[in-house]
């Protein structure tokens, strides 16, 4: 448990040793299931920590120019490169720092497949296998008429030439039952085209370290498929099973607020800025010390810092009640959180801190007023 009195908060901190313990799981799960598993930059990009992540696995995806730079940076290998619509102005970056490249549609695979051949860089396609259980539609990429990927009335019986690999993406944060599911799908609609593959792509969405997840019904599921396309690898990417619950946002009570009997407790960090899924997905974070509301016990509203009116969550009770510089603790705030921020209003940004293994606090990052202005002109 981390001591917060060695946390100069607004910070995110994330747990060496929960980091570990998540590493270890998705490593044992690729050994034995035969697979590549990778870490998806767009849900966890601390690169701070691929120091460590280097230890368990060897690659990441990247979806821009930028993302599979910092592959090649930090991770020290070529990226898995998915880039939504890739310009001509970027191409040639991609490519320098890419072993694979795949293209949303076959119309770039078309306009850029020869510059890929002569660079020695693996092609694959985005397919959209149209079935998906992701209710909330923001996250929904397999719509039928979804903008990412190609449907199978894009194909003949006969890949494109010079195509390695089909990928689909239709997870998020599901179970093994929902991939099952939509392998089903995936080769009802394009069962003719995987074994042309030399490599299938799952995505990411397989969130294989929550609680109850069953990996056992994982791996015979990935087992299954390869029996059924053998010399086909397959690859899995997710982005949230390596950051799962392995660290906090730590904030901190600036002022209480009181207005026709509510009282909102005014923080020094932001859901829209530092914790946008919150209100995006929406979900409700995890607050240490807090229960959803009961009568009785003291009770607040959480306010962001922003000007943003909608900048707050509904009620959580306490024990005691709060006061200006209690410490509020959000859990489970490191994927889908740092990749996300902004610096919307000038707001103070958090900074980014490893507690280690060794039980020690390192701060990594400290944003300064410099970072804000930087970014604007």
């Amino acid at each position: 448990m981390i001591d917060l009195n060695k946390i100069p908060a607004p910070c995110y901190v994330i747990e060496e040793e929960l980091l570990r313990k998540n590493l270890t799981l998705i490593r044992d799960v690729s050994q034995r299931a035969g697979v590549e598993i990778i870490l998806a930059f767009k849900g966890f990009a601390m690169w701070s920590t691929f120091p460590i992540v280097r230890e368990y696995i060897s690659g990441a995806t990247a979806s821009s120019v930028y993302e599979a730079r910092l592959c090649f940076e930090e991770m020290k290998t070529k990226a898995h490169s998915y880039v939504v619509a890739i310009s001509p102005t970027e191409i040639d970056d991609l490519l320098d720092y890419s072993s694979v490249l795949t293209f949303n549609s076959v119309s770039q695979f078309e306009r850029y497949k020869q510059k890929c051949i002569d660079r020695g860089v693996s092609i694959g396609i985005r397919v959209n296998p149209e079935y998906s259980e992701v209710t909330t539609e923001l996250y929904n990429p397999c719509s039928p008429n979804s903008r990412l990927g190609m449907t199978s009335e894009h194909f003949s019986d006969r890949l494109p030439d010079g195509v390695d690999g089909l990928h689909f993406h239709a997870l998020c944060e599901n179970d093994s039952y929902t991939l099952e599911k939509t392998l089903v799908a995936f080769e009802a609609k394009f069962g003719k085209l995987i074994p042309q593959c030399k490599w299938v792509n799952f995505g990411g969405g397989h969130l294989m370290t929550r609680d109850g997840y069953d990996v056992e019904h994982l791996i015979s599921v990935l087992q299954s498929f390869k029996s059924r396309y053998p010399g086909v690898k397959v690859i899995l990417e997710p982005g949230s099973a390596f950051a799962w619950r392995t660290g906090y946002l730590v904030s901190t009570v600036l002022d209480i607020v009181e207005n026709n009997g509510v009282k909102t407790a005014m923080l020094d960090v932001s859901f829209t800025a530092h914790m946008p899924d919150c209100l995006e997905m929406p979900y409700r974070p995890r607050i240490w010390g807090a229960t959803d509301p009961v009568k009785g016990k003291p009770t607040y509203r959480m306010g962001g810092t922003s000007c943003l009116s909608g900048d707050y969550m509904f009620e959580y009770s306490f024990e005691q009640e709060l006061q200006p510089g209690n410490k509020i603790v959000f859990d489970d705030m490191i994927h889908y959180t740092m990749v996300k921020t902004t610096m919307f209003n000038g707001v103070n940004h958090p900074s980014y801190g490893i507690w280690t293994s060794k039980g020690e606090f390192r701060l990594v990052r400290k944003f300064a007023y410099e970072d804000y202005k930087m970014r604007l002109s």
